[in-house]
């Protein structure tokens, strides 16, 4: 009779289990539903770190505030991180992974243009729609259906630099960049920009990711004497860059692209940042543009919450996956866990104001911004200003 009684409890406990999983599992306490997983691919580890932490750390931030919260209409947000140490055969790993989890929403991210090229097109064919933070104008032209992205692109950013440049009636410049996807893209929208813009580009040389000396390019570039020189990449090249520029005894302006702006990089490059300008969002510099700026409250919000969580300033990059993270969760909250459904809303979003600008998408544009959502920065006595 007690065999018969402690079977029945076994059976009766087993079936309670399994309609708790069936609900959800561990989620589904009282007051509790299943929770709207997304996925999230970030370089948080290896030479690109300084970007990718702040966005995994920003949307932890997010996805506690949202859970804390109640979630959306009860049900908690689940991230999955993966690391693709900015490599795109890992992210192409990572990007497997979370397609193959049909709980899996949306995508957020990759932290690069190369790993973000490389998984775009496996997003786009299953139908998962994938928003990146990477830069490159190609992660959304020609556009792919279900490919957005939130940072600014390398053509807007160029863009920014000639009006610069024609300000101060620079004419010739020496261009540098590295040769991976960033570096490439940014060297591609230069040529074809500044040639309409009449800059005239004296000198053109690169550089590997990993390389240690830029001395041998830049003696070649200063030998065609450019007004100016420009160099395109993330780091820790364009440190590297910035200091043999002053080693050699440079005194052109230097400019860099928006690759590097986080503090890293004055940190790196020393005293030989001094003067540096480059296209950055307007975080780094959200407590010096003027109140009448539609980006000036959600800036300094964002900036105060990061501080809090994380105990470091707020970026540009981590602005990126913040933007990301609440077009995703905006769509969610209006249209449900729908992957075809949260594409459509991304699409169709007016006037968002994130912390990468102002964003407007459109059937022919995936990532919604203008080059106003540039502040052009300069470093001086180590520290951002807005470059005059």
């Amino acid at each position: 009779m007690v065999t018969r009684r402690l079977m029945v409890v076994v059976v009766a406990f087993i079936f309670m289990c399994a309609g708790l999983f069936a609900q959800g599992g561990p989620a589904s306490k009282k007051g509790m539903k299943r929770p709207y997983v997304i996925g999230a691919i970030f370089s948080v580890t290896g030479d690109n770190a300084p970007l990718g932490v702040p966005e995994r750390d920003t949307v932890r931030m997010l996805e506690k505030a949202i859970n804390a919260a109640g979630g959306i209409k009860g049900h908690p947000v689940k991230v999955e991180y993966y690391d693709d140490a900015g490599k795109p055969e890992q992210a192409v790993q990572a990007c497997q992974e979370l397609l193959a989890n049909k709980d899996v929403v949306a995508i957020i991210g990759p932290t690069l243009t190369g790993p973000s090229l490389a998984i775009a097109g496996m997003c786009d064919n299953a139908k998962m729609p994938l928003i990146s933070c990477a830069a490159s104008v190609k992660i959304v032209q020609p556009v792919k259906a279900f490919v957005f992205k939130t940072a600014q692109t390398d053509s807007q950013a160029v863009g920014k630099l000639i009006d610069y440049l024609k300000k101060k009636r620079i004419k010739s410049v020496g261009f540098i960049n590295d040769t991976n996807a960033f570096g490439a893209s940014g060297r591609e929208q230069w040529l074809a920009l500044s040639r309409k813009a009449g800059i005239k580009t004296v000198a053109m040389e690169s550089f590997a990711s990993g390389d240690t000396d830029m001395t041998s390019q830049l003696t070649k570039i200063r030998a065609q004497k450019p007004q100016a020189i420009i160099c395109w990449g993330t780091n820790p090249a364009p440190a590297i860059v910035a200091k043999n520029a002053r080693t050699l005894g440079l005194k052109i302006p230097i400019m860099m692209s928006h690759g590097v702006s986080n503090l890293d990089f004055i940190k790196l490059a020393g005293n030989a940042a001094e003067g540096i300008v480059f296209p950055s969002g307007k975080i780094i510099v959200a407590s010096m543009i003027p109140a009448s700026d539609p980006q000036k409250k959600v800036l300094m919000k964002y900036s105060a919450d990061y501080k809090k969580f994380c105990g470091k300033p707020a970026g540009h990059f981590g602005g990126h996956a913040w933007d990301a993270f609440q077009l995703v969760v905006n769509s969610i909250r209006k249209v449900g866990p729908n992957r075809e459904k949260i594409r459509d809303n991304i699409e169709g979003t007016k006037n968002f104001v994130g912390v990468g600008g102002v964003f407007n998408f459109s059937p022919d544009d995936h990532n919604g911004l203008t080059k106003e959502a540039f502040a052009l920065v300069m470093i001086k006595n180590g520290k951002w200003v807005l470059a005059k």
